[in-house]
């Protein structure tokens, strides 16, 4: 009689799917949960990939710069081409040799 007196209730086949139901219940919101999750972290590398690709494309356009030609850098002139500069566009203007040379106040040695 001892035993009749310990054994355990039998659940009903109705209760156990209960028991699954509710189990399942648990699952799907963690799959819930697992979800609303991924699209945070979706949502976060996609800010992240963005903000790579705006780097990229402003280092492609820095390459681009430096890969480009520069343009041609106007050659500097000496004081003696400043000079002759000078003394052409006076005689272009009509005054001669002696004259540039006495506006400058220089004698020329013949």
């Amino acid at each position: 009689m001892a035993e009749s007196e310990t054994k355990r209730p039998r659940r009903t086949p109705q209760e156990r799917a209960a028991a699954v139901d509710e189990k399942i219940a648990k699952f799907n919101q963690s799959i819930a949960e697992l979800e609303e999750k991924k699209t945070a972290a979706l949502a976060e590398y996609d800010a992240k990939i963005t903000v790579l690709q705006e780097r990229v494309k402003a280092l492609e356009a820095k390459k681009q710069e430096i890969l480009a030609p520069k343009p041609p850098r106007k050659p500097r002139k000496t004081k003696k081409q400043k000079i002759q500069e000078i003394v052409q566009q006076a005689v272009k203007s009509g005054m001669s040799v002696e004259d540039v040379a006495s506006k400058l106040q220089v004698e020329i040695a013949e």
